[in-house]
């Protein structure tokens, strides 16, 4: 099949964006793109792409959902022992990419991780749905397995040990939160001359810092 990808362009005029209507915490205005995407994108408005470097320099980028938003930072869930989980363990920084093509807008926000805490991690396993929650115990994340029976010969097996009760969190499974030090929005504009405003966090003044970039 011939198809020139060249071709492939969008026009973009979305809402302007500026330091000076840009408020001076980042995260408030995360939170108001956030709440504008979970209104206006049809689904996956919490997907994002999260990049993270082995111990050999390696990068190395997946999409994962955002659960939890608040005034530290932003909490996923995964697999400790998941090879995200054991770069993490080696590099605790990440990277993450937001794309919301309906409002033509993109965050990135890089930052330090951390594990959140255990009461964090179970209160939000102990909301999930009871097959998820066994999904946790089944898979080995990013093991190599033989085939699909393996996994749904392990599914049986746990169903048949826990049956009824209570299905409790793994100890290998639970929250990582990124606590940024930089954020960047940006607002697709006519003529590829898009708004991109980056915020800095300044831990001697322990405070935020925002400039306009070019596009």
């Amino acid at each position: 099949m011939n198809y020139d990808i060249a071709d492939l362009r969008r026009d973009y005029a979305g809402e302007t964006l500026s330091v000076e209507s840009a408020p001076a915490s980042p995260l408030d205005l995360f939170q108001t793109w956030f709440a504008a995407a979970r209104e206006h994108e049809t689904q996956d408005a919490n997907a994002m792409t999260l990049a993270t470097v082995d111990s050999q320099g390696l990068p190395h980028a997946r999409v994962v959902l955002l659960k939890q938003l608040d005034d530290k930072g932003l909490v996923f869930f995964t697999n400790y022992q998941s090879h995200k989980g054991s770069e993490l363990t080696n590099v605790p920084y990440a990277a993450l990419v937001f794309w919301w093509p309906t409002l033509q807008r993109q965050v990135r926000i890089e930052g330090r991780v951390e594990k959140a805490s255990a009461e964090v991690s179970d209160a939000y396993f102990a909301n999930r749905p009871r097959d998820s929650q066994l999904g946790a115990w089944i898979s080995q994340q990013s093991v190599e397995i033989p085939d699909r029976d393996w996994l749904e010969e392990r599914k049986q097996r746990f169903d048949q040990v826990y049956g009824e009760q209570t299905v409790e969190r793994p100890p290998h499974w639970g929250g990582y939160r990124v606590l940024p030090f930089l954020l960047e929005f940006w607002q697709g504009q006519p003529n590829r001359l898009h708004d991109r405003i980056r915020y800095r966090y300044h831990e001697q003044d322990a405070a935020w810092s925002k400039t306009r970039l070019a596009p």
